[in-house]
């Protein structure tokens, strides 16, 4: 009778290697069934068709309501001096008046129509590059939430606008960077000449709401910092009749802190309040005054600013391009449906010879 030596060792399944091979699973093991769609012309001419129709009215529709919104825009670039011949842009060009303002009027604004709804004021800009490299990281997003911070501890990124050495003592900008630094600060005021009254321009409710609630708070204290080289007040005056809009919360400094993706941009600059009666519906037809006050040149960068008056719709302000791109991409895909619809009538062969030329071509793959 065989025995067992007293040396010889158990091999349990614990012991044995394990096979890294994996499971026996349709899923591990890919096995999973699948479908892959044959492209025939019964299936693709049907698409063609139904995206261009389902297209051309919906960019129709987009191409209308953008057409409903209103607008005037007033380019003020070279708009000309009060009591002078001179215009603010060659103003601007004498070095030794800037951080100056420059006082211009437009008399003559009219709107043809009534400016239904709730309408917004905006200043745009051109040949501004806000998306530069350089330019979009000039900034510091924790000192602008509100982080305490000493003027040592800002972001590299600010440089040169970072700090200032004054009598031996180091203060930083507050807030830091380019971005902050070329702030938009032209001012508008805005008369119904018709009736001579003022229109009252709210100007708070301009930026995101996350932005204001979350990415933008005012630190406990402002020692050691000191306004942008550009500015002509500091941060914690920019309203000071609005303690909530004051300080990095302000809602001018909110909306420039979001730079733009192209060179050519917009930028909400007010609400027109409609609470009072003869604006309840809107800015009526007449004569409005735009009185400026003309701070930022842009000349020296071959730019050009102005002032847009707008009302807006369901898809926003005043844009056509979207409409446009359904129009033309629904009415690509009619002609090419066209097009491939008289190839296979005249040349294309019917999906039951494609079958039977395949089934030709594996019983002839099999029999080699």
């Amino acid at each position: 009778m065989a025995t067992n030596h007293p040396t010889d060792e158990v091999v349990t399944e614990e012991d044995k290697p394990k096979s890294k091979r994996p499971k026996e699973t349709k899923f591990k093991q890919q096995n999973l069934p699948a479908w892959q769609p044959i492209l025939t012309a019964s299936t693709v001419l049907p698409a063609f068709f139904a995206i261009g129709l389902a297209f051309i009215p919906l960019g129709v529709a987009l191409l209308i309501t953008s057409n409903n919104v209103k607008e005037l825009t007033i380019d003020y670039t070279n708009c000309k001096m009060l009591d002078s011949d001179s215009t603010c842009a060659e103003f601007f060009k004498n070095i030794s008046n800037t951080g100056q303002t420059c006082h211009c009027t437009y008399d003559n604004v009219t709107l043809s129509s009534l400016f239904d709804q709730s309408v917004y004021i905006y200043y745009g800009l051109t040949n501004f590059y806000q998306n530069h490299r350089r330019y979009v990281r000039s900034r510091d997003d924790d000192q602008l939430h509100g982080g305490a911070k000493s003027p040592g501890g800002l972001n590299d990124d600010c440089d040169p606008y970072k700090t200032k050495t004054e009598n031996g003592s180091t203060f930083g900008y507050a807030p830091c960077g380019a971005i902050a630094n070329s702030l938009f600060n032209d001012t508008f005021n805005i008369t119904y000449t018709d009736k001579d009254i003022p229109v009252e321009l709210i100007k708070t409710g301009i930026a995101w709401v996350s932005d204001k609630n979350v990415k933008f708070n005012n630190p406990s204290s402002w020692a050691s910092f000191i306004k942008p080289p550009n500015w002509k007040k500091p941060v914690w005056e920019l309203d000071t009749t609005d303690p909530d809009n004051n300080g990095y919360e302000n809602e001018d400094l909110i909306v420039w802190m979001r730079t733009a993706a192209l060179p050519t941009f917009r930028k909400l600059y007010r609400r027109v309040n409609h609470t009072k009666p003869e604006f309840s519906n809107g800015l009526p037809a007449g004569q409005y005054r735009i009185t400026i006050d003309y701070n930022y040149p842009v000349t020296a960068f071959d730019g050009t600013k102005s002032i847009i008056i707008s009302t807006t719709s369901w898809l926003g302000g005043k844009n056509s391009f979207l409409g446009i791109a359904y129009i033309v991409v629904g009415s690509l895909c009619i002609v090419l449906g066209v097009i491939f619809l008289i190839i296979h009538i005249k040349w294309g062969k019917k999906t039951e010879s494609m079958i039977l030329l395949d089934s030709a071509a594996d019983v002839a793959g099999q029999l080699k």
